[in-house]
């Protein structure tokens, strides 16, 4: 299925590793123009020029979403090599210190809430008016499963990827009639490379080798983490794909939804 978005320019934050790093290479397999966002700049600039060895087309932007002046010059920046913005994925973000109910501070939800909400927000506010000017935008806002079905710990990050499903919510009512839509990914459990080392030290505490195949792996320590009905963990590509459906012109009756790519763990409501 062609998804049609051949000349469309998407910004994806933290897309220098990880989740993000997959959805930028999955927006350029759909042949849109992507500009990668990282803090580092030699990741961020590995990412894009992988992306154009593999005949992408990509550019490079650095910034820390945290503080307003570095992100007007990002986007500025990003706007001077790729022009108009279609696309935002707000994927920037994550969680601090592994904090639970007996040590968790109120500066640590304070800085949680800027690096995820707050960071979604100054960048959001800066596209959505030439996104509703054009007709046309998109806006994706990676959430996490946490945010509808929270763990003992980390409140702050679960109280953070919440916030992100209100604010989906309000955006999508508001932009809708302008043709901007406005949708939340929430991944459940996806193989990154943080999960690997995790399931694979945990394997090994359990007899199994280390250096076993995945599948061996995943079927003796997901059960630890999560009931799975699917019985695997997501990958970062179904990520990737439900993003780029999303944000392509054949969603456009789509807005206001959180889509959890989660192998069935949360059930249907």
């Amino acid at each position: 299925m062609d998804l049609k978005l051949d000349g469309k320019t998407a910004l994806v934050t933290g897309s220098s590793r990880g989740i993000g790093e997959a959805i930028a290479r999955g927006l350029a397999r759909e042949k849109a123009t992507v500009i990668v966002h990282g803090r580092n700049r030699a990741e961020t600039e590995r990412v894009a020029h992988e992306i154009i060895a593999e005949g992408g087309r990509a550019h490079a932007v650095t910034g820390d979403l945290t503080i307003d002046d570095e992100v007007e010059r990002l986007i500025d920046e990003a706007r001077a090599l790729a022009g108009r913005i279609d696309i935002l994925v707000n994927n920037a973000g994550g969680s601090g210190e592994p904090e639970d109910w007996a040590t968790s501070r109120p500066a640590s939800w304070a800085a949680a809430y800027d690096r995820n909400v707050l960071a979604a927000v100054r960048v959001t506010t800066r596209l959505l008016p030439d996104m509703r000017k054009a007709g046309f935008g998109r806006v994706i806002n990676i959430s996490s499963l946490a945010g509808l079905m929270p763990p003992a710990g980390r409140p702050d990050y679960s109280a953070c990827k919440a916030a992100m499903n209100a604010m989906t919510s309000s955006m999508a009512k508001a932009v809708a009639a302008e043709g901007v839509t406005v949708n939340t990914i929430s991944p459940g459990t996806i193989r990154s490379a943080r999960l690997d080392a995790r399931f694979r030290e945990v394997a090994g505490e359990r007899g199994v080798a280390a250096d076993a195949a995945w599948e061996a792996i995943e079927q003796a320590v997901l059960p630890l983490f999560a009931e799975v009905p699917l019985g695997r963990v997501g990958t970062l590509d179904e990520i990737a794909d439900a993003v780029s459906f999303l944000v392509s012109p054949r969603a456009g009756y789509i807005t206001g939804v959180n889509l959890r790519v989660d192998g069935g763990m949360l059930p249907a409501i």
